[in-house]
């Protein structure tokens, strides 16, 4: 519910509400290299599926990456322009993650029909020390409308003439907290506004100020992209609908 003091702008921050997908992160007790999840399963960390006729993702120094996360999107409640089947993944280098980089790889409803890689043994436990994901999860997904965030570049809402940060500084404690509450866009997910802990990349660049979060992959107890920092994969509208992966990217920063 929209607190008191912003009742004014209520009709007016309406048309900055998005739809997303809030994941739940649930840590299995496997350890690193064993997946009892299903291998078409959404999940973070674990084996992927990967068709055998596909080449299996390998970093800039020929080095295979490690899966760190997997979208079924038939297991996933139905956004707008996103997919309604297929498997998305990213796949980062175990040695050079923090450098970006990484794959993104789209597999279509066809593809899950065909002969899949099952011999994983290109990759050891030594693989997985530097992963910011170090633990396999289970997923699972809920709808939820995001109203704005600090730090998301497409949320340029003025209230009173005032950006979001001029507006708080006249706000008392308890209106600053209800405010962030309200706002608050951080937490695993699919779509919504994006969080960042320093800034917004798309802001710097003006072809993709307008580029459409698919997956934000936030702190937690067994996940940390270097020092409490967030992930997170972007794409253009177009291309989404398109389902273009080849044009994502993915992008992380932290404190």
């Amino acid at each position: 519910m929209i607190p008191d003091f912003l009742k004014k702008f209520e009709s007016d921050l309406k048309k900055y509400e998005r739809e997303f997908v809030r994941i739940t992160a649930k840590p299995r007790k496997e350890k690193l290299l064993e997946d009892n999840l299903g291998l078409t399963d959404s999940k973070f960390l674990g084996t992927p599926f990967f068709p055998k006729e596909k080449e299996y993702p390998k970093d800039r120094n020929g080095k295979p990456m490690i899966m760190v996360a997997q979208l079924n999107f038939e297991q996933i409640p139905r956004l707008e322009y996103f997919p309604e089947h297929g498997i998305l993944q990213l796949f980062l280098s175990s040695t050079d993650w923090y450098s970006e980089d990484s794959a993104i790889i789209y597999h279509s409803k066809e593809d899950l029909n065909t002969p899949v890689l099952d011999n994983f043994s290109f990759l050891s436990i030594e693989d997985y020390e530097e992963m910011p994901v170090y633990k396999l999860h289970q997923l699972s997904f809920e709808k939820g409308i995001d109203h704005g965030g600090s730090t998301d570049s497409q949320f340029d809402f003025l209230f009173d003439e005032k950006d979001y940060w001029d507006f708080t500084e006249g706000l008392t404690e308890e209106q600053e907290k209800e405010f962030g509450e309200y706002f608050n866009s951080a937490g695993h997910k699919i779509g919504g506004y994006a969080e960042f802990t320093q800034s917004d990349p798309r802001d710097y660049n003006a072809g993709q100020s307008d580029d459409v979060q698919v997956l934000q992959i936030d702190v937690d107890d067994h996940i940390m992209f270097g020092d409490s920092g967030v992930g997170h994969i972007f794409i253009s509208k177009e291309h989404l609908v398109k389902k273009d992966f080849s044009k994502a990217y993915f992008y992380w920063d932290c404190c």
